[in-house]
């Protein structure tokens, strides 16, 4: 790969050609030959990307994850240590199927340390996964999951500080103003932000 715009430690296997600039590989890392890695990504020690992953733009994958086929992790996206993905519901050895199971991480989602996520589900954006927690379902955009199996455990802002909403509602939902100054609104149980407050985000 004469001329390669991203790092990559001695000690990775590197066999993709689909790698953006800025991005660094580390120690160990196996990354199979039609894996896609978008720019700025930071890979940690002992991670494996399967050929048919895609990972976004500024992705952070912390030490010990593996991808596997019909992964994709969406730009801005953090991936704790140790995090568990799965491609296959109902596994059996030596069973192949046609088409892994799709698993998609919205963007700039959080999947804290050592939690899983069964295969077929949807992280939103800005969701935040707990540490340890397993998800069996899907997981909306700006909402917190914790314990196993997973539970909805509240809402979080862009910078991942959790939401409080007012108990006062109008047609419109309730309202809420975080720390950082972004705001959102709580409607039919859905968080939608206010595109004013979180525009170029």
């Amino acid at each position: 790969m004469a001329g390669k715009s991203f790092f990559a430690h001695p000690t990775a296997l590197v066999h993709s050609e689909y790698i953006g600039t800025g991005t660094r590989i580390w120690a160990f890392c196996n990354v199979q030959e039609k894996a896609v890695i978008g720019a700025n990504c930071n890979i940690g020690d002992h991670c494996f990307i399967e050929n048919n992953v895609r990972i976004g733009d500024r992705v952070t994958v912390k030490n010990g994850v593996s991808l596997w086929d019909g992964v994709v992790v969406e730009d801005d996206v953090f991936i704790g240590p140790n995090a568990v993905f799965t491609n296959d519901i109902y596994p059996r050895s030596r069973v192949h199927h046609d088409e892994p199971d799709r698993t998609l991480v919205g963007r700039g989602a959080t999947i804290g340390a050592n939690a899983t996520v069964v295969a077929g589900h949807t992280v939103g954006r800005y969701a935040f996964i707990g540490a340890g927690a397993v998800l069996t379902g899907d997981a909306p955009d700006y909402t917190l999951w914790l314990g196993n199996p997973a539970r909805l455990a509240g809402y979080v802002c862009m910078c991942a500080e959790r939401l409080v909403f007012g108990e006062s509602v109008d047609t419109t939902g309730t309202s809420t103003v975080c720390a950082c100054g972004r705001k959102y609104r709580l409607v039919d149980g859905a968080v939608v932000p206010d595109p004013d407050s979180v525009q170029g985000d």
